[in-house]
């Protein structure tokens, strides 16, 4: 990877990185698999909008190979000839806008496809991967007086349709949930209390396969801690 800034409050990136998986799986004639191997490009670039906000904006290209896919003719078994392409930008900003109101925001649009596979559609495109997410948290605290520590929290979460296989078969629909907190931290005490999926919507959170995975209903967290 490389950065390089050409003034202050900017910086360019670039980088380059290869990996590999152990693939998990059976072959029909008892063979050993390749490790799933990836390419990725990313460039970017992040600015400081000010002394206390910044924002940074990503372009990426990631390939996968040696992904198992389904056995066509020996069926429970895998076969190691699938190549997936995910390519996106993703922007994300974060912050304190006042003393004491802090945000933090973001951005992805993604598209997955399948490039080559001996069982799905070239071009499908991946399952429990939405093309567009976004969300939105942010926080205040207050100050000063008698109810100084005393803070409020909102979150805002949208994500696109999703694809419920590899075989593009059915899509899980988009959905907006909403998350919400109050909290109080004073010296080395902080207790709060988080509220997620607030109007408790119904939705689906992904999908494996066959199995769909509804997300969790309304939901109270409280926690309350001591810093030594």
């Amino acid at each position: 990877g490389i950065v390089y800034q050409p003034i202050e409050p900017i910086s360019l990136y670039a980088s380059y990185i290869r990996s590999f998986t152990p693939a998990i799986g059976r072959s029909f004639d008892g063979s050993q698999f390749q490790p799933e191997r990836g390419t990725q490009y990313e460039v970017g670039v992040k600015a400081d909008l000010n002394d206390r906000l910044s924002a940074t904006l990503a372009l990426y290209d990631l390939s996968r190979s040696n992904v198992l896919t389904d056995d066509p003719i020996n069926e429970g078994f895998s076969i190691q000839t699938g190549k997936q392409k995910s390519q996106g930008i993703e922007l994300n900003i974060s912050g304190e806008i006042l003393p004491g109101w802090n945000v933090f925001g973001g951005y992805a649009y993604t598209n997955a496809r399948i490039t080559e596979d001996e069982t799905f559609d070239v071009d499908n495109r991946l399952s429990s991967t939405p093309e567009n997410a976004f969300n939105l948290w942010t926080t205040y605290e207050i100050q000063q007086g008698s109810l100084q520590g005393l803070g409020f929290g909102l979150g805002l979460y949208f994500v696109g349709e999703q694809q419920g296989d590899l075989a593009n078969t059915f899509q899980l629909p988009s959905y907006f949930r909403t998350d919400a907190s109050i909290f109080y931290n004073r010296d080395r005490f902080r207790a709060a209390l988080n509220f997620r999926n607030l109007f408790d919507i119904d939705y689906f959170e992904g999908s494996l396969g066959s199995n769909v995975f509804p997300g969790a209903p309304f939901t109270v967290l409280g926690t309350v801690s001591w810093e030594f």
